[in-house]
Parts: structure tokens; C-alpha cells; sequence
């Protein structure tokens, strides 16, 4: 059963910074890992993505604030979040999508909660 941990939410004022954590379980190597977020009342969205090769893929919202690096090493992804903002508070949720033999496997943390005061 794969597990992923976040870690790293909280509550901090507009234009400041955090960083999740997203511990696997599993080797992330051959998976393309991902953050997403939900705001109340709305659907959950793409944040983040970065695949095995190391290709990044954002929001149109965090271009430019928001970065997607791994350590490989500690199966563990991160999400730099710099210049927040009160919209970035949503719920962000650790994603892992790997592809085998013409299946997908996606499998999603619990979720940790980031907070921005204005």
C-alpha cells in the first residue's frame, strides 16, 4: 500500500512563505508526483506537477511563487510557496501518478491545510 505524508501547512500572513513536504512510502522514481489543492466550495486543482524526468508543470496562479523540487534520495517532494497569498488557502494534497503496463496507479495523501491572513 502506498502511503504519502504531508507535512508542512499552517497558517501565515499574505506574502509569506512555506514549504509542504510529501514523504512516499515507495521510491518516487518513474512516478510523476504532484500537488493539488482544494479551496471551500470549490473543485480541486492542479498546482504543481513534476515528472521523472523532471519536467514542471504549474498553475497559471503560482508561476513565478511556487516550486516543485524532490529528493529522490528521501522519496520526499516539496512545495516552496513564496509571495502567498489569502487565495492560495485551500487544503493541498500530495499526488503520485505511475503508469505500467497500460494502467495507471494515483494515489493521493490526506491533505494539509495552509492557511493565508491577510
Amino acid at each position: 500500500q502506498v502511503q504519502l505524508v504531508e507535512s508542512g501547512g499552517g497558517l501565515v500572513q499574505a506574502g509569506g512563505s512555506l514549504r509542504l513536504s510529501c514523504a512516499a512510502s515507495i521510491s518516487i522514481r518513474g512516478y510523476t508526483m504532484g500537488w493539488y489543492r482544494q479551496a471551500p466550495g470549490k473543485q480541486r486543482e492542479l498546482v504543481a506537477t513534476i515528472t521523472s524526468g523532471g519536467s514542471t508543470n504549474y498553475a497559471d496562479s503560482v508561476k513565478g511563487r511556487f516550486t516543485i523540487p524532490t529528493n529522490n534520495a528521501k522519496n520526499t517532494v516539496y512545495l516552496q510557496m513564496n509571495s502567498l497569498k489569502p487565495e492560495d488557502t485551500a487544503v493541498y494534497y500530495c499526488n503520485a501518478v505511475w503508469y505500467f503496463v497500460g494502467k495507471k496507479y494515483d494515489y493521493w495523501g490526506q491533505g494539509t491545510q495552509v492557511t493565508v491572513s491577510s
